[in-house]
């Protein structure tokens, strides 16, 4: 069995990286309070790699997650080759599931939920270091 210590961040890379940059700061910054293992230290994809090959290297790291974090954008919904699949198996392997809004909201927007979550049960935060530093400790 897999000991499961990270936490694996899923987000639209073109439009919402910067969030998933800010949750690095945090987490270098001593001055915060946030502290993860970040699921994608672990075997770095190359970008000319084949959508095969970065899936299974993606799977390694849901593997080794014990949260799965989704940064919910204005467009994360229409993501299907990876961010959907990324879900897909956060589902399949049971991985406890916050998401996160982009856009401020401390519910559910069901505009911008992918629609494989609308029957998931899964926690919802703001964008907010605190909030999710809550969220991650239920966990």
């Amino acid at each position: 069995m897999v000991y499961r210590n990270k936490v694996y961040v899923a987000f639209d890379g073109d439009e919402d990286i910067r969030y998933y940059d800010i949750m690095k700061a945090w987490n270098k910054n001593q001055n915060h309070n946030f502290e993860f293992n970040n699921a994608h230290e672990l075997h770095q994809a190359r970008d000319s790699s084949t959508e095969e090959s970065i899936k299974i290297s993606l799977k390694d790291r849901l593997n080794n997650s014990k949260a799965f974090i989704l940064l919910l954008g204005k467009n994360t919904r229409f993501l299907y080759k990876f961010v959907r699949w990324e879900i897909e198996m956060a589902l399949k392997l049971e991985i406890p599931i916050i998401v996160v809004n982009l856009n401020g909201s401390k519910g559910v927007d069901y505009n911008l939920l992918p629609p494989i979550l609308r029957n998931e049960s899964f926690s919802t935060v703001p964008f907010k270091e605190s909030d999710i530093i809550e969220e991650l400790r239920k966990i």
